[in-house]
């Protein structure tokens, strides 16, 4: 739970006239800024539901003031601010995703050690041995091969219908269902 008495730069404290103040501007001016969708504060919770701006509101008051001195329009203000929303979007997705692939690229390197691992023990196990036995694909069973036999596995660790007599004589072709 966040602490209530707790304020960040988008808490909405300063009512229209302090905000106007700070910001160089007339309130009437902050009104019209709002209903352009330049700056939209925040509202009181009271029957009057009155302004209240945050200092980053005031902070993009003055910037909107700084390029409307500057000869822009109010259009191209509110196109301006538009884009450089989107780019701080950008920008932390951007920051994401780059988190992402290091965090990708180390459990890949992991892997490929992992890798270089098994195959290093296969090969100091020469050629006479396996790590993993090989299934018959016809019985379910170990093939018996050049190195040291399994053990059996256990009932429960065996494939699903490894215990069920096999249809038809052994080698036959299983029978197609249609």
């Amino acid at each position: 739970m966040t602490n209530p008495y707790e304020i960040s730069d988008d808490t909405p404290v300063y009512v229209i006239s302090v905000a106007a103040e700070l910001s160089g501007m007339h309130p009437q001016t902050l009104r019209s800024y709002d209903r352009l969708g330049l700056v939209s504060p925040g509202r009181s919770a009271g029957r009057g539901r009155g302004r209240r701006y945050s200092l980053r509101d005031v902070l993009i008051l003055r910037e909107v003031q700084r390029l409307s001195q500057a000869g822009v329009s109010l259009p191209g203000i509110k196109r301006i601010m538009e884009l450089e929303t989107e780019l701080e979007r950008f920008r932390v997705a951007l920051t994401e995703m780059t988190a992402e692939m290091a965090q990708l690229r180390t459990e890949l390197e992991s892997t490929r050690a992992v890798a270089a691992r098994l195959a290093g023990l296969l090969r100091s196990r020469g050629s006479g041995g396996t790590l993993v036995p090989v299934r018959d694909g016809r019985a379910g069973r170990p093939e018996a091969g050049p190195g040291p036999s399994a053990p059996e596995p256990a009932p429960s660790a065996r494939e699903p219908g490894a215990d069920l007599p096999a249809a038809g004589a052994a080698g036959d072709p299983p029978a197609e269902t249609g």
